[in-house]
């Protein structure tokens, strides 16, 4: 049982279509890590544009895969870069943002031999 994602959402508009719900995990393994790349990069850079876009792209895939505290972390990002914040002000979330997807990750890829 995945611990730190869940297919509920996966299963329910694919009508539990496993083939499907692996494409979406193949997808997350590989389009979510270079995005966290952009957020940090765009952070490095006070690149607020960056970091949003980034934010942008991975919060319906944090959404859809039950991702609740990560998405969180996502939206309070976006806010951040909206508002042109300091850096330190979002320093926190970002490791937390990281840590969730590098668990997700590394789960994902053990429970689909990716």
């Amino acid at each position: 049982m995945a611990l730190h994602y869940n297919l509920s959402k996966v299963y329910a508009i694919s009508d539990n279509d496993v083939d499907f719900a692996r494409q979406i995990m193949v997808l997350f393994t590989e389009e979510v890590p270079p995005e966290i790349k952009n957020i940090r990069q765009g952070l490095k850079e006070k690149d607020y544009e960056r970091v949003y876009h980034a934010a942008h792209k991975i919060k319906p895939t944090l959404d859809m895969l039950g991702m609740d505290l990560a998405y969180e972390d996502v939206l309070s990002i976006e806010t951040w870069s909206r508002s042109e914040g300091k850096k330190k002000e979002i320093k926190e979330v970002y490791k937390s943002l990281k840590d969730r997807i590098d668990l997700a990750l590394k789960e994902i890829k053990k429970d689909y031999g990716l």
